[in-house]
């Protein structure tokens, strides 16, 4: 996607007009990272939110990017993956409406481009997202919530690091009973 928001270098179309596919609340209040925010703090950063729609199959945004951008999930389903230099595909994760995508340039603008990329895994995908500089401003505005946010992201790291473990302890048959337990529960 370019930043004027017509095609991006895969020659997707996305549509990036404010609040185009907003709901009548706040996609905010319904992720992770801004669950404790009360909803007038939220409706602060409601003009900052760039919209975008993708088909299935369009990258949102690729591996090796330099963008400080974090995405939000609104509409449809999203998956993360990573390509090997011979061209094979790891699945990292699949996101649904709700969750954040790409957060880690936003959090660390100067640590290097993107590790994975986001691919719209259904038509009609709607994406939101906020940039570093915008985001950071209002966190200075309410610190408690950046302690809010470590707190999430300390969560995330955890269980990759469980995943990091599985993967190379635990054979496939040990990881798909550990997954199946999980699901369960």
């Amino acid at each position: 996607m370019t930043d004027d928001g017509h095609t991006d270098k895969d020659g997707a179309m996305s549509l990036e007009t404010p609040n185009a596919f907003a709901d009548e609340e706040n996609i905010l209040l319904h992720t992770a990272l801004f669950k404790q925010v009360s909803p007038s703090e939220a409706e602060e950063l409601l003009p900052y939110l760039k919209h975008a729609a993708y088909d299935k199959g369009d990258y949102i945004f690729s591996e090796g990017d330099t963008d400080h951008r974090m995405y939000l999930l609104e509409r449809g389903r999203v998956k993360l993956v990573r390509t090997s230099s011979d061209d094979r595909v790891q699945l990292l994760s699949i996101h649904a409406p709700g969750e954040v995508l790409g957060e880690i340039p936003v959090f660390d603008p100067n640590g290097g481009p993107r590790t994975a990329s986001a691919v719209a895994m259904s038509h009609g995908t709607c994406v939101v997202w906020l940039e570093h500089d915008t985001l950071f401003s209002w966190l200075d505005e309410h610190p408690r919530v950046a302690i809010d946010m470590l707190q999430v992201m300390a969560n995330r790291q955890r269980d990759n690091n469980e995943r990091i473990s599985d993967l190379v302890f635990m054979d496939v048959p040990a990881r798909l009973a550990k997954t199946l337990l999980n699901l369960g529960s």
